[in-house]
């Protein structure tokens, strides 16, 4: 019975971590150009898989600049996006799923 709440949290665990490495990828590879993609896609992707908090949390530790305000915008309502569905897991059980 404690398997399903163990891979969620291994789950969120990899995708929060995986968004935290593309900001800090992304950050280093804008450091040596003046101007290019910032692979913002990507990081919403990872966002609305669940890692939103990561990727937040990264683009203010790092102090992450983008041209585009839409992940800046869209990562808070991810965030609580995520918690809402994670609390309907754990609080309402794995029903919702099958």
């Amino acid at each position: 019975m404690l398997l399903p709440y163990l891979l969620l949290a291994a789950y969120l665990l990899a995708v929060n971590l995986y968004a935290f490495l593309w900001v800090r990828t992304q950050r280093r590879a804008a450091e040596g150009r003046a101007r290019g993609g910032s692979g913002n896609a990507r990081l919403l992707l990872a966002g609305l898989l669940g890692g939103a908090l990561g990727g937040y949390i990264a683009m203010l530790a790092l102090r992450f600049k983008t041209d585009n305000l839409l992940p800046m915008l869209l990562l808070p309502l991810m965030i609580v996006l995520n918690g809402y569905l994670v609390y309907a897991l754990v609080r309402g059980g794995w029903a919702v799923l099958r």
